[in-house]
């Protein structure tokens, strides 16, 4: 019989009031003190101040420095070190008697809080957010003290660029002393005859005596009109936690799906007699999902297939202090290239990343862990120079693994979009560090890995960490299958890992596919990390029991870098600055339903049909048109259509062909004349979309255009475009745009460059193929922001936002 993993559940995303579940939270993200470097005695209690930076969080203090070629390329040549952040908060008279708690979202790495010179915890994991109880050092209506210790002195510790700091938003949350726990709220539907009946399980905090309680659940339509509603009451044991189940009925619920992510409201309300002493609103979205070995995976009874993306968490310059506003730009831009899909690789993400994705209709890949046990190879200073070292996180692996994956799941079942959880990325790479006698076996192909170290990890000790993670999972939430992205699959396949995993995941594996099915008929298996040629698409496209791919990556990121000066990994869909970049075409045309067709064009070579990986033409070629005279030009269309047709100055240069099914790419040979080029594409003999190139004359005009937030937040994006003199976008304009701000402050300017050297700090930067991004702040009050942009022979442009 064939293993099916079914789910139907109503799960619910975090809004802005109540993130954390529970209580009444006030954001404390303004006017902090910070220190670079260590402080003797830095979280006493009171301490001056007054020669530190005053920052606003998020805060990556790792990006706002200089980078060195004697610095880790793996997180992009740009320092760590120790710092710390001090803040005095006022704490009125009248929360007195309530619960006081402080919330980090994530903070990178070996946090330590102090409060009034009270040591209150540590957190090693620079990913999970946590809470510590105040109240017992509060001193109510004057000022606290709250000091944070930040220690990322292992600068290399991972293999991409991670920041330092607390670079995640950070709340002050009062409390009744009874309360919802934190994310104490676990929901699961059973949908039949158009109906559902929801199972809510809530978990009460009584901080004390024993008391009964009346836990109220109303769930709300998008028009605000109430559908289902429950309520019960029970007691709540003396100083800890109790659970109570009830069940909500809704007939004719609507489906949360990939094209249609419906969300409910749902509002939970805990009375102590005829007191209201906790309360929160989230949305809610349902959904089911099924795993099967043959048919892959399903999404409210419809088979899909995924077309994902691996992310990391920067955006550029602006580190990993990264904000909703930016990442929804990104997701959304993501959204029209067919993108359904997100990988959090490799670790759980900010909480606004769940938020967006309920949102915009992207199902999840939510993981956990790089490196397990023992750290991997790193390059320590520069780039494939001496001996990798191993610095990393796994010092703390056997201490707190179980409770940050908990934690994480905890925080993050709600979310509708989520679908599956990882417990681990390439921990199986063979002989970093694990390793086993397979690899020394003739014949055996393992990315070229063909020795058995027995100084090494055995492969074994996969097996037993992966039972002990799978069972903390579990335990946190049955209802999504546990995954994991395996590197060695052969090794792994030798030792009790991927068996005890629900669903596995294979890196770059394509080959393994047919045969491991065969060998392994009840594995239900996908690509967790792909290369974007088209071969490995359509391993995915041509084999049903393949339910999916996350390319590496949907955008390039910081860190991972190779020789100086790198500023990181250009294997994106989307650049650092969110422009799509040609590869982004291709894939559109691969993954979107609507019709779509772009051209580029490249040099001809003394190799006119070289092809690259899995018999492609070039999914690279810019958007460029100014050539020599006469030269021979190759001019390459992605399209979704059935053919295309290329005109030059409106006259046919390139005869109607049919889209190539070996290479997804419809290529022409064109003699170059300055002009425009247009390309026409047709499905069914129908004209269905158009594209142009047309030669690019002296740059002229700074276009601008301010993306409209929608997320309560003060920063403002500003793409930048230059415009030849006839209007048309200037690919070939590097020009210098120097940005003045009155009313708020420049946080950076982004071209995408590759080249870490350049200076990200002042307010002066080139643009890359016309283009850059400015990050603006405004100021907390209600006044215009003003931004002055400027550039040699260009026109200066003035703008108000406000």
């Amino acid at each position: 019989m064939n293993k099916v993993f079914l789910v139907i559940l109503l799960v619910v995303t975090g809004i802005n009031l109540f993130a954390q579940d529970f209580g009444r939270r006030k954001n404390i993200n303004d006017d902090w003190s910070f220190n670079l470097g260590d402080v003797q005695y830095g979280g006493r209690e009171k301490m001056d101040c007054s020669e530190w930076a005053t920052v606003d969080l998020p805060h990556d203090w790792t990006v706002k420095q200089s980078a060195s070629s004697e610095l880790s390329s793996c997180t992009g040549y740009l320092p760590g070190g120790i710092a710390w952040y001090r803040k005095n908060i006022e704490v009125p008279n009248t929360e007195q008697g309530n619960k006081v708690y402080i919330y980090f979202e994530g903070v990178y790495n070996n946090s330590e809080v102090f409060i009034n010179g009270k040591w209150v915890g540590k957190r090693p994991n620079g990913y999970i957010s946590f809470i510590y109880d105040l109240t017992p050092y509060i001193k109510w209506g004057e000022s606290n003290s709250i000091a944070v210790r930040v220690d990322h002195s292992d600068d290399a510790d991972s293999r991409w660029y991670t920041g330092s700091g607390i670079y995640r938003d950070v709340y002050l949350v009062y409390a009744n002393p009874i309360h919802i726990n934190l994310w104490g709220v676990a929901y699961q539907a059973e949908i039949e005859n158009n109906s559902a009946i929801i199972t809510v399980n809530t978990t009460i905090k009584n901080t004390t005596e024993e008391s009964n309680l009346k836990i109220k659940h109303e769930l709300y339509d998008v028009a605000g009109q109430r559908v289902a509603s429950s309520s019960k009451d029970g007691s709540a044991v003396a100083k800890g936690v109790t659970q109570f189940n009830q069940t909500l009925k809704l007939k004719s619920p609507e489906l949360w799906s990939i094209n249609s992510p419906y969300l409910y409201t749902l509002k939970t309300l805990v009375y102590k007699g005829s007191e209201l002493v906790d309360e929160n609103s989230i949305h809610a979205g349902f959904r089911k999902i099924e795993f099967d070995p043959n048919t892959g995976f399903s999404l409210n009874g419809v088979n899909t297939k995924l077309k994902g993306v691996c992310l990391h968490h920067d955006a550029g310059v602006l580190g990993a202090a990264a904000t909703k506003s930016v990442w929804r730009t990104r997701l959304k831009t993501l959204k029209t290239l067919g993108v359904n899909a997100i990988r959090t690789s490799h670790n759980p993400q900010a909480p606004y990343m769940y938020e967006l994705c309920d949102e915009l209709g992207f199902v999840m890949m939510d993981e956990a862990f790089d490196e397990w046990e023992y750290p991997k190879k790193k390059w320590i200073e520069g780039w494939n120079r001496g001996e990798p070292g191993h610095q990393g996180t796994s010092q703390y692996f056997r201490e707190w693994s179980v409770r940050d994956v908990r934690d994480q799941i905890m925080r993050d079942r709600k979310h509708p979009s989520v679908i599956m959880w990882s417990i681990g990325n390439e921990v199986d790479y063979p002989n970093d560090p694990y390793t086993h006698p397979i690899l020394a076996e003739e014949g055996i192909s393992q990315q070229s890995v063909k020795a058995y170290l027995e100084d090494h990890p055995s492969a074994e000790r996969l097996g037993d960490i992966a039972k002990e993670l799978v069972a903390a999972v579990k335990e946190a939430d049955n209802s999504r299958p546990v995954t994991a992205a395996l590197a060695g699959a052969v090794m792994s396949n030798y030792t009790d890992y991927p068996f005890v995993l629900d669903i596995v995941g294979y890196n770059y594996t394509e080959y393994k596919y047919d045969s491991d099915h065969e060998l392994y008929p009840e594995r239900v298996l996908y690509g967790s990390e792909n290369r974007h040629d088209l071969g490995a698409w359509k391993s995915v496209k041509d084999k049903e029991f393949i339910f999916g791919q996350f390319l590496w990556t949907g955008v390039d990121y910081l860190g991972e870098a190779h020789a100086w000066p790198s500023r990181g990994f250009t294997s994106g869909l989307l650049d650092l600055a969110g422009n799509i970049k040609p590869r982004g075409y291709f894939r559109q045309s691969l993954w979107s339903k609507e019709p779509m067709v772009y051209i580029g064009t490249t040099k001809k070579t003394e190799n006119p049909n070289r092809r690259r990986r899995g018999n492609q033409l070039s999914t690279d070629a810019p958007k460029i048109w100014n050539y020599e005279s006469g030269s021979k030009i190759q001019v390459l269309c992605y399209t979704n259509c059935d053919e295309a047709e290329l005109y030059l100055n409106a006259k046919l240069v390139g005869e109607r062909k049919s889209y190539d099914i070996e290479t997804g790419v419809i290529a022409w040979d064109v003699d170059y004349q300055e002009g425009e080029l247009k390309v026409l594409a047709f499905k069914n003999g129908e004209e269905m979309a158009t594209d142009n190139i047309v030669t690019n004359t002296l740059a002229s005009t700074i276009n601008t255009k301010v993306i409209t937030p929608t997320d309560n937040e003060l920063i403002r994006q500003i793409k930048v475009e230059i415009l030849d003199t006839n209007g048309n976008p200037s690919i070939l304009a590097d020009n210098e745009i120097t940005c003045r701000v009155n009313g708020g402050e420049l946080l950076g300017m982004e071209n995408a460059s590759t080249n870490v050297a350049e200076n990200y700090l002042d307010s002066k930067h080139r643009c890359i193929n016309g283009k850059l991004l400015i990050y603006v702040k405004k100021e907390e009050n209600n006044t215009p922001i003003s931004v002055s942009l400027s550039s040699p022979l260009l026109k200066s442009v003035e703008l108000k936002i406000d």
